[in-house]
Formats: structure tokens, C-alpha cells, sequence
């Protein structure tokens, strides 16, 4: 196929992501910028693809540490991506909810408020708002609220969310009982102390009866 070829793209962009899973970011960060290069070149600058590939590496870049050098590609495959796909698009509400966990990581959190409250609007109108992947939107914005001590508008989103994941996995599902754990360290940071307390101590109890799970 020649070393341009987007099928080739693909194959380095697979590589990459086994690479990073193994802990060898080092080695992946060149496949992922070397399959950016091909699919800009046979797909234009302002394809979907391409926006795909330059939100892997800037996960990579946040990942290492580098989170100066993830925001522009964010910025610039979300802007990609509301060109392609329209405003309103699923696609849109994750370039918006990567982008708001990278000003969050920074340390810009109220910065990061604006993209994830759009994100989470984004999934609840074209999704509904009972969809499993309305979740993660409700956490992200929760935990910023939460950093900005915004204790009351946070906590009711981590209950919708666990509602959500309760309808999902079930109330003795050990991903319902990592849900369960940022409600208690709200109620800890509000000095409600045995609401903490009792969260934490359902959490743990889930994750015990689990079989395979590590309750530490």
C-alpha cells in the first residue's frame, strides 16, 4: 500500500494504543504522530479521522505529564469535529469532556466548567437523559463543581449518576461501588461525617462481596 496509505494509519494508530496500555508511552507517541501525518495528508486537515488521531495523542501528552502541548490538539480536534459533525454531535461532547478533564488536571478547574457543562447538555439531548454515557458527564462536571466547593450543585448530580449506574449494573456491582465513593468524599468535604462514613462503608461492603475485586 506504500507508507502513506490510511489503512496503514489505522494499523500504527491499533499499535500505539497496545503500546500505551502496556505502559510504553514513549514508544507510542511516535506511532501516533506518524499515523497523524498520514491521515492528514490523505484525508485533508479537517477530517474526523484526523481529529480522532489528535485527541489519542493529546491523552497520551495529559497522560505523560505534558498538558500544555494536550489542549491545543484538543482544541483543535473539537474544532474539527463541530465543523464536520455539527454542534450538537455525541463526537463533540467528548472532544468537550476530554478538554475539560485537561484544564481540570492543569489545575484550571473553573476554566473546565464551561466545556463539561456543554458536554453533559450535548449527551442528554441527543442521547436522553437515562443513557449509560450521560454518565461520565455528570462525574466530570460533578467532580469540578466539587473543586470549586460548589458542594450543592454537585452532590445532585453524583446521585443521578449512581441512579443511572444502579439501572446499568445493578446496586452490588463493583462499578456501582466506585460511583459511591466520590459522594462520600463530598459528604467528607462538607464535614458530614457519618454520611461519609456510611457511603464508604457501603462501597466497601460491595466490593468485598465481590469475587476478583481488591477493596483497598
Amino acid at each position: 500500500l506504500g507508507p502513506d496509505h490510511p489503512d496503514l494509519a489505522v494499523r500504527l494508530n491499533n499499535l500505539a494504543v497496545l503500546l500505551w496500555e502496556g505502559g510504553r508511552l514513549a514508544e507510542a507517541e511516535p506511532l501516533y504522530r506518524r499515523s497523524l501525518a498520514i491521515k492528514e495528508k490523505a484525508l485533508g486537515p479537517d477530517h474526523p479521522d484526523v481529529a480522532t488521531s489528535l485527541a489519542n495523542l493529546a491523552v497520551l501528552h495529559a497522560v505523560a505529564g505534558r498538558r500544555a502541548e494536550a489542549e491545543p490538539l484538543l482544541r483543535r480536534a473539537l474544532a474539527i469535529r463541530e465543523k464536520a459533525l455539527g454542534p450538537d454531535h455525541p463526537d463533540v461532547a467528548g472532544s468537550l469532556a476530554n478538554l475539560g478533564k485537561i484544564l481540570e488536571m492543569a489545575g484550571r478547574v473553573a476554566d473546565a466548567e464551561p466545556p463539561l457543562r456543554r458536554s453533559l447538555a450535548i449527551r442528554e439531548k441527543a442521547l436522553g437523559p437515562d443513557h449509560p454515557d450521560v454518565v461520565p458527564s455528570l462525574l466530570g462536571l460533578a467532580d469540578v463543581l466539587g473543586g470549586l466547593r460548589r458542594f450543592a450543585e454537585a452532590e445532585p448530580l453524583y446521585r443521578r449518576a449512581l441512579v443511572l449506574k444502579e439501572k446499568t449494573v445493578g446496586p452490588a456491582h463493583p462499578e456501582y461501588a466506585a460511583h459511591l465513593i466520590p459522594l462520600a468524599v463530598l459528604y467528607r468535604e462538607q464535614g458530614r461525617r457519618r454520611e461519609s462514613e456510611e457511603t464508604f462503608q457501603r462501597a466497601l461492603a460491595i466490593f468485598e462481596a465481590a469475587p476478583g475485586t481488591n477493596p483497598s
